[in-house]
C-alpha cells in the first residue's frame, strides 16, 4: 500500500505542478492584471497587463497598445516581468527533473536514490517557482489596494481594480508550491525497501499500469 500511495503522491503532485505552471504561463501574458470601469462611461473599459494596455468599447472593439518603453514602466511591472520569466522557467526545468524522477519512468529504474533526489530538486524548483508567481501578483494587489483606498485622490477619478490575471497568478502559485510538497513528501516520505529493490521497480511498473488504466491492483 505504501508503494500505491507514494507513485498516486508522484502523480497528483506532477499534475498539479503542470496545472500550476501552464496557468503562470497564462498569467504573463494575460492583458488583465489590473481592470478600470469608468462610472461616467460604462461602455468604455480598461485593462492593464504586464506588456500592454487595452481599451474596450462597445462600438469600436478591443484596442490594444504595447508598451513603448521596459524602462519607462513603473517598478512593479519591471520587477514582475522579471520573476514571472523566471517562474516560467523554473516550472519548466522543475517538470524536466521530475519527470525523470517518477516510479512510472523506467529509466534508471535501478539507481532509486538517484530518483529520488531529482523528485526533490524538482519539488524545490517547483516551490521557487510558486513563491516567484506568488511575489508579482500578490505585490500589484498590494499596490492596487493602496491606491483604491487613498485617501488625497478625488472620489471623482476612477479607481483600479484587481483583474482576472491576478487571480489566475494566486491559483497557479499555490498549485505550483502543494505540487512540489507532494512531490517532496513522496520521496521523503516514503521508503522502499532496499532489500527486494528489483521485485519493488517490478511492482512500481505494475501499479502504474493500473493508475493509468483506472484499474485498482488485484493483489491490494
Amino acid at each position: 500500500m505504501a508503494l500505491v500511495f507514494r507513485v498516486a503522491m508522484q502523480f497528483v503532485g506532477i499534475l498539479l505542478s503542470l496545472l500550476g505552471w501552464v496557468l503562470s504561463i497564462i498569467t504573463t501574458f494575460l492583458p488583465h492584471w489590473k481592470n478600470l470601469n469608468l462610472d461616467l462611461n460604462e461602455m468604455e473599459n480598461w485593462t492593464v497587463g504586464l506588456w500592454q494596455t487595452c481599451v474596450t468599447q462597445e462600438e469600436v472593439g478591443r484596442q490594444c497598445k504595447d508598451f513603448d518603453s521596459f524602462l519607462a514602466l513603473p517598478a512593479e511591472l519591471r520587477i514582475s516581468r522579471i520573476l514571472m520569466f523566471l517562474s516560467n522557467g523554473l516550472g519548466f526545468l522543475g517538470l524536466l527533473v521530475s519527470g525523470f524522477g517518477l516510479d512510472c519512468l523506467r529509466i534508471g529504474e535501478r539507481q532509486q536514490d538517484v530518483k529520488r533526489q531529482l523528485l526533490i530538486l524538482g519539488g524545490i524548483l517547483f516551490w521557487t517557482a510558486g513563491v516567484t508567481t506568488l511575489v508579482p501578483v500578490s505585490w500589484v494587489a498590494h499596490g492596487t489596494v493602496q491606491e483604491f483606498w487613498d485617501e488625497t485622490i478625488p472620489e471623482i477619478v476612477p479607481r483600479w481594480e484587481f483583474g482576472e490575471a491576478l487571480f489566475i497568478g494566486w491559483f497557479a502559485g499555490f498549485s505550483l508550491l502543494l505540487g512540489g510538497c507532494l512531490l517532496n513528501w513522496a520521496a521523503c516520505g516514503t521508503h522502499v525497501p532496499p532489500a527486494s529493490s528489483h521485485y519493488a521497480v517490478a511492482e512500481m511498473q505494475t501499479q502504474c499500469s493500473h493508475l493509468e488504466n483506472g484499474t485498482a491492483n488485484p493483489s491490494v
